[in-house]
């Protein structure tokens, strides 16, 4: 009996959610091998269906992107996560991007970060993909995505143990 206890423990890791409704994919379906590869950190992705980017955990603002395309979350646990709206889209040097967060700021899970008008970026020629990516991955044994499929704001979508 104590085994189901564990597995179904409230605290059972550390929980990331997805920063914008959408579908939740594999990393591997990035269409970049920075993202796909994991070089900067497993993860997850997310085909965005909606364009409001918000924290996906209670932490941080350490990095926002003067190009809105991205930003950086540390957690109170220490989980230090990229948002990376889009392939490439730094390319749009800000255009159809607005920054509602800054570097310093405290936030909570749900709050706004940034807004994306997915429409107009697609558009424009890019892919709206947005990797959630775990930087300091290797400090946990284990970062596990959920399974595929449609997410709103703010569901878990990464679960990670030390």
């Amino acid at each position: 009996m104590k085994l189901f206890q564990n597995l179904f423990a409230k605290d059972n890791g550390i929980k990331v959610g997805a920063p914008v409704s959408g579908r939740l994919v594999s990393i591997k379906e990035v269409n970049d091998p920075t993202f796909s590869d994991e070089i900067l950190g497993k993860g997850a992705a997310v085909i965005p269906a909606g364009n409001r980017i918000c924290a996906p955990v209670d932490g941080t603002v350490t990095t926002v992107f003067p190009t809105g395309h991205a930003a950086a979350v540390t957690s109170d646990d220490g989980v230090e996560i990229l948002i990376h709206v889009g392939l490439d889209t730094v390319k749009l040097n800000g255009e159809h991007f607005t920054i509602h967060a800054s570097e310093g700021q405290k936030v909570k899970r749900g709050d706004l970060l940034l807004e994306a008008d997915i429409e107009q970026i697609k558009a424009a020629g890019y892919d709206t993909i947005t990797p959630v990516i775990v930087c300091n991955s290797d400090e946990f044994a284990e970062v596990a995505a959920g399974e595929a499929g449609d997410v709103a704001q703010g569901d878990d979508i990464l679960t990670l143990n030390k």
